[in-house]
C-alpha cells in the first residue's frame, strides 16, 4: 500500500517512542513511575542479549516477535529519554532540598514585560549555612524592573538569591491559561519574585559560549533595527520576523495576524530558514564548479543554517526545519534524492531524543502537522487542475500549499487558539511577496548595512500590517468561540487520516467509517450546543485585585463586576470561560447598580438568580442590624464591611459565603477562621487563599 510505504523506518519507531514518553509523563507521581522504568530497562537489556546472539538464537525465523520486541526497544527509549530530561525527579532538585540561598545561571535571555523583568534560572547549588550541596533543576525569576532602564542581565551570568520560591499556582477560573501546565513543560515547577537587592552577583558566568555570542549578537541587530525603523509595530514585527525576537505588539496588529491566520509569519519558523537558505545557496552557487568546493558549501550552509537556528532562539519548528534542511543538502551533495517522510519523521525523532518535552509543545505539533500536510496533501491537490500559463500554475499552487498546510492544522490551532480564520487563503497569498521581501531586505541592512533601504523597508511591513488589518476587518473573518473537547479532538483527527487513507487507496470501508467517526464528532457538538441551550450555572471568579460573578442562562450572562470586557485582566480570567460556554450576550453591571431581568434581580444589597439568593455585604451595613433572620443561599462579602461572622451568624441563616479580592488579606484570614469555626462554605475570590 501507499501508505504504508511513506511510513519509513523512522515512521515506525516514532510511535512507539512517543507513546513511551507520554506513558511516563502520564504515570508521573503515581505509584506506576518505578515499574515503568524496571519494564524500561529489562526490555532494553534483552534487546542487547538478542542482538548479540541474533544467528545463534535464530531470531530471524520469528519476525513477528522480533517486531513486537523493536516497538517494545522504542517505546522503552521513550520512557528513559522522559526520565532523563524530568529534572524534576531527580534527587539533587532543589526542591527537594532545605536551603536558605540558592546558586543560580540565567538560562535564557531575561524578557522585559511591563515593569517586571523574567528569565529562567538554572539551579547549581543550594546553600545552608556554609554548607554547599549540588543542585539542579529550574526556576522561573522575576523582579521589578523600570522599562526605561531596565536591570541589566545576560544570559550565563551567574547569582546568588534566597530560596523563598513557591510551586506554580494552577489556574483558578474555568478555561483560564494553564500557565503551570505550560511552564511544566520546559521543565520548571517553581517560581520565585525578587526584590533587586536580593538578586547578589557571583561574578561568574556558565552558559554556553556559542548562546551568548548568539544572543549578544542579536541584541546588536535588535538595536540597528531600532535605530532605523521609528514605528514601533513595524520594529516589533521586524525583530519577530528575522530574528526572532520578542518585542512587544500592538493589541490590533497581533488580533490582525491571528484572526487571518497568519500568526506564522510572526514566529521564526521553516520558511524562514527555507528563505534564508534559497539566497544562501543562490550567493553560493558559484562553488558547484569543483569537488572540494563543493563540500566547502555544504559545511559552509550547515554552519550559516545552524547559526541562523542558534540566533532566532532555536524554536521547535526552527530545529526542525535545520534539520531537513541539513539532510537535503547532504543528500544532493552526494546525488541522492532524500525521502521526504524519511526526513521528516527523523528530525521528529531527533528532536524527541533532544528535549521529549518538545511533544507537548504547541509550535512543534503545528510545525509537523503543517510539513505532513504539504509533503502528503499539496501534491495530490495541484493534480486536481492544470493550466498553461506560468502564473497560473504559480497562484494555483500557492493556493494548494495554504489549503494543505490549513487543512491539517486546523484541528490543533481550533483546538489550542479556538478560531478559524476564514480568509486564510487570501491573507497567506497576501502576505507570500511581502514577507519574501522583507526577509531579503532585512538580511541585506544587518549584512551590508544598506541603511538606505530602511525606509522601504518599514513602509512594506506597514503596508502588510494595514493590510491584514482590512482582511481581519472584514465580515466573517473569523469564526471564535471553538471549543472542543479532548475526545473530539481525537475524533476530528481521526476523520481527517480515515478521510485521507479512503480518497487515496478509493477504499469504500474506510470512507464509511470516516463517516461513522464524523457523524460521531457531530453529534458530541450537537449535545455541546444542547447543553449549553440549556445551562444555569453561577461562576464566581478568582482576581488579584478585582471582582466578577458570573449568573449564566443559556447563551447569556450577567456579571457583577468592576471590569469591562476590554480590559486585560476580563480578556484572560473572564472571557474564555464566556466563550467555553458558548455565551454570546454579556452584561457587565457593578457592585450597586440595579437590575431587573426574567432570571435575575438585584435591588437593596439584595441579588436573586432564579431560586438562589445572595446578599451583597459592603460597607453599608456599618454599624446597621439585620432583622428578621432573613434565608440567603451566600454571602457576598465585598469592600471591608466591620462585621464579623459570628454576628451575621445571629441575624442571617446562610450557606455559603464568598470573600473578594476587594477586602485586605488579614480580613480575609480573619474570615476564614471564623467560617472554619462555625463550618461554613467558605470560598475566597482572591489567589493565594484557599
Amino acid at each position: 500500500m501507499r501508505i504504508r510505504q511513506n511510513i519509513s523506518i523512522f515512521g515506525k519507531i516514532l510511535l512507539p517512542f512517543c507513546i513511551g514518553i507520554w506513558v511516563l509523563q502520564a504515570a508521573e507521581n503515581t505509584k506506576l513511575n518505578l515499574p515503568i522504568l524496571i519494564l524500561a530497562i529489562f526490555v532494553f537489556i534483552l534487546s542487547l542479549i538478542i542482538n548479540s546472539l541474533y544467528r545463534l538464537l535464530k531470531v530471524y525465523n520469528y519476525k513477528r516477535l522480533l517486531a513486537i520486541l523493536i516497538n517494545l526497544l522504542f517505546f522503552s527509549l521513550g520512557l528513559l529519554c522522559y526520565s532523563n530530561a524530568n529534572l524534576f525527579e531527580n534527587p539533587n532538585n532543589f526542591s527537594n532540598q532545605q536551603a536558605d540561598f540558592l546558586k543560580i545561571s540565567i538560562a535564557d535571555e531575561p524578557q522585559q514585560q511591563g515593569s517586571v523583568l523574567r528569565f529562567k534560572a538554572k539551579v547549581l547549588a543550594s546553600y545552608t549555612g556554609h554548607h554547599k550541596q549540588r543542585a539542579s533543576g529550574y526556576l522561573l525569576v522575576a523582579l521589578p524592573s523600570d522599562s526605561a532602564q531596565p536591570a541589566r542581565l545576560h544570559y550565563g551570568e551567574n547569582y546568588y538569591i534566597p530560596a523563598h520560591y513557591k510551586g506554580i499556582a494552577p489556574p483558578y477560573n474555568p478555561a483560564e491559561f494553564d500557565f503551570r501546565s505550560w511552564l511544566a513543560m520546559q521543565n520548571i515547577r517553581h517560581q520565585i519574585f525578587l526584590r533587586p537587592a536580593e538578586l547578589i552577583t557571583a561574578n561568574a558566568a556558565t552558559g554556553i559560549a556559542l548562546i551568548s555570542f548568539a544572543l549578544e549578537l542579536r541584541k546588536r541587530q535588535v538595536e540597528l533595527y531600532r535605530n532605523l525603523i521609528k514605528d514601533d509595530n513595524a520594529f516589533a514585527v521586524a525583530c519577530t520576523l528575522i530574528l526572532g525576537y520578542r518585542a512587544d505588539l500592538s493589541a490590533e496588529t497581533l488580533t490582525a495576524y491571528s484572526k487571518t491566520g497568519t500568526i506564522h509569519a510572526l514566529s521564526v519558523s521553516g520558511m524562514h530558514v527555507g528563505i534564508i537558505y534559497l539566497v544562501l545557496n543562490w550567493a553560493l552557487s558559484w562553488m558547484d564548479r569543483k569537488v572540494w568546493l563543493k563540500w566547502s558549501k555544504v559545511l559552509l550552509l550547515f554552519i550559516l543554517i545552524w547559526g541562523y537556528a542558534v540566533l532566532t532562539g532555536c524554536s521547535a519548528s526552527v530545529l526542525r526545519s535545520a534539520i531537513m534542511l541539513s539532510i537535503f543538502i547532504l543528500s544532493r551533495s552526494v546525488q541522492n534524492q532524500a525521502n521526504s517522510y524519511q526526513v521528516l519523521y527523523f528530525s521528529a525523532f531527533c528532536l524527541l531524543v533532544y528535549n521529549p518535552f518538545f511533544l507537548w509543545d504547541v509550535g512543534f505539533q503545528l510545525s509537523y502537522s503543517a510539513v505532513l500536510g504539504l509533503i502528503y496533501l499539496q501534491p495530490k491537490l495541484e493534480r486536481l487542475l492544470s493550466f498553461q500559463s506560468f502564473w497560473l500554475r504559480k497562484l494555483w499552487s500557492l493556493i494548494c500549499l495554504s489549503i494543505a498546510a490549513q487543512l491539517l492544522t486546523f484541528p490543533l490551532s481550533s483546538y489550542y487558539f479556538h478560531q478559524f480564520p476564514v480568509y486564510f487563503m487570501v491573507s497567506n497569498l497576501f502576505i507570500v511577496l511581502p514577507v519574501t521581501l522583507l526577509m531579503y531586505i532585512g538580511m541585506l541592512l544587518l549584512l551590508f548595512r544598506l541603511y538606505w533601504i530602511a525606509p522601504l523597508f518599514e513602509w512594506l511591513i506597514i503596508f502588510m500590517n494595514r493590510g491584514l488589518e482590512k482582511i481581519a476587518a472584514l465580515p466573517y473573518s473569523n469564526i471564535n468561540m471553538i471549543w472542543f473537547t479532548k475526545t473530539e479532538l481525537i475524533l476530528l483527527c481521526l476523520f481527517l487520516l480515515l478521510l485521507c487513507i479512503a480518497l487515496q487507496q478509493k477504499n469504500k470501508y474506510y470512507l464509511l467509517l470516516s463517516v461513522l467517526v464524523s457523524a460521531y464528532f457531530q453529534a458530541l457538538l450537537v449535545k455541546d450546543e444542547l447543553d449549553a441551550a440549556r445551562q444555569q450555572k453561577i461562576i464566581p471568579f478568582i482576581l488579584n485585585k478585582n471582582y466578577a460573578v458570573a449568573f449564566i442562562s443559556s447563551d447569556q450572562a450577567i456579571l457583577v463586576t468592576d471590569l469591562q470586557p476590554g480590559d486585560q485582566a476580563f480578556k484572560f480570567h473572564i472571557q474564555p470561560a464566556l466563550d467555553q460556554l458558548k455565551i454570546r450576550e454579556t452584561t457587565c453591571l457593578k457592585w450597586k447598580e440595579n437590575c431587573t431581568t426574567k432570571n435575575l434581580q438585584i435591588r437593596d444589597h439584595q441579588l436573586v438568580f432564579r431560586n438562589f439568593r445572595v446578599l451583597l455585604l459592603d460597607s453599608a451595613f456599618n454599624n446597621q442590624s439585620i432583622k428578621g433572620k432573613p434565608v440567603f443561599d451566600a454571602i457576598w462579602v465585598h469592600g471591608e464591611p466591620q462585621v464579623t461572622i459570628e454576628g451575621l451568624r445571629t441575624a442571617v441563616a446562610f450557606q455559603k459565603i464568598w470573600i473578594d479580592a476587594t477586602n485586605r488579606n488579614y480580613t480575609i484570614q480573619g474570615y476564614q477562621k471564623d467560617t472554619t469555626k462555625f463550618s461554613k462554605s467558605t470560598l475566597v475570590l482572591k489567589p493565594g487563599f484557599r
